[in-house]
C-alpha cells in the first residue's frame, strides 16, 4: 500500500486506491503473507488460528460481538478457518465480523493437529484456485 495517514484506521477494500500494482499481485497470490512466516519461527505467531485485527478494530469489535475477545486467548495466525470458509479480507457490516468470530471460536473449541492440517490444504487449495476477496 501507499503511504498513508489511515493505515490504523481503514481497512483494505476493493478499489482501495492505496493498493499498488505489486501490493494487488503479492495480496492476490499471497506471497505478502510469507515474511509472517519469520513471527511464527519466533513464536509470536501460529500458522494457524484467528487472524489478527487492527488495534482499533479489536477495541470497536469486543464491545459489539459477543466471544471477540475469546481469540485473545490463542495465537494468531497465518491462516484460519474464518478466511478458508468466507470471512477473509474486508468486514463491512457486523454480521461479518460476528461470522468470522464464530469460526474463530469454533477453531479454538475443536483444535486438533487433524484441524490444522485441514485448514493449510484448504488454505493451499484457495490459494490455487483464486479467491475474490484478496485484496
Amino acid at each position: 500500500m501507499r503511504v498513508n495517514n489511515l493505515s490504523d484506521e481503514l481497512q483494505a477494500s476493493k478499489e482501495d486506491s492505496r493498493i499498488t500494482r505489486i501490493g494487488s499481485f503479492l495480496r492476490k497470490t499471497n506471497l505478502d503473507e510469507f515474511p509472517q512466516f519469520l513471527n511464527v519461527f519466533i513464536g509470536d505467531m501460529s500458522i494457524v488460528g484467528p487472524r489478527p485485527h487492527m488495534l482499533k478494530h479489536t477495541d470497536e469489535y469486543s464491545k459489539l460481538v459477543d466471544s471477540y475477545m475469546v481469540r485473545q486467548l490463542v495465537k494468531p495466525g497465518i491462516t484460519g478457518p474464518a478466511q478458508v470458509y468466507g470471512f477473509r479480507g474486508e468486514t463491512k457490516t457486523t454480521a461479518e465480523m460476528e461470522g468470522r468470530v464464530e469460526l474463530d471460536v469454533w477453531y479454538i473449541e475443536n483444535w486438533s493437529i487433524l484441524l490444522d492440517l485441514k485448514m493449510i490444504m484448504l488454505t493451499i487449495w484457495n490459494m490455487v484456485r483464486g479467491e475474490e476477496k484478496a485484496y
